[in-house]
């Protein structure tokens, strides 16, 4: 596996080895020891997730500001553009946002830590994730930011009209939204 770390360090993009031929292909898509020295951190991973989404879909800066999670993203199935936010007040990053597509083609990984927010958009007509995740999902502890924030800015690389959920279109501003110390 080869590891990138993205322009706020903590956040890495991961790239498996493939090996494929006219057959098929076969990667490696979690090791514990090659991800804790990729990161540099050592995570336990106590759930995994499959969600589908279809094209235009946007999922707004969503984070448990409790119990917070590290997750980390793939996409089996189509293409997405994949957001991290350092939502850490005390990080010399802190606002700021990476972004990198996530495909099936590519196969990357993206891993967002604890302590910073996560969203995407769907790029292809439908996209399917997989995801681990560092600590159970808490909905009471789950928090929103606008997905259009100015303060933020994320270039999101989508040129339609989002289709939001209720909680993506009413979530925070990151001026007003409760963050990491």
């Amino acid at each position: 596996m080869k590891a990138t770390r993205l322009a706020i360090p903590e956040v890495v993009l991961i790239e498996p080895k493939v090996f494929g031929d006219a057959r098929g292909f076969f990667f490696e898509s979690f090791n514990q020891k090659v991800f804790d020295e990729a990161t540099g951190t050592r995570h336990d991973f106590v759930q995994d997730n499959h969600s589908r989404s279809r094209q235009g879909v946007l999922r707004g800066i969503h984070y448990q500001i409790r119990q917070p999670q590290g997750k980390l993203v793939r996409v089996a199935r189509g293409a997405v553009f994949d957001v991290a936010v350092d939502l850490r007040a005390s990080s010399p990053t802190f606002g700021q946002w990476v972004g990198a597509e996530l495909s099936e083609d590519n196969q990357h990984q993206l891993w967002v830590p604890p302590g910073f927010g996560h969203g995407f958009v769907v790029l292809s007509e439908t996209a399917d994730f997989l995801y681990k995740t560092t600590d159970y999902y808490a909905p009471e502890h789950e928090r929103c930011i606008l997905w259009n924030d100015a303060d933020i800015g994320i270039d999101w690389r989508f040129g339609g009209e989002p289709q939001l959920s209720a909680k993506d279109a009413q979530g925070a501003a990151f001026k007003d939204a409760q963050v990491f110390e």
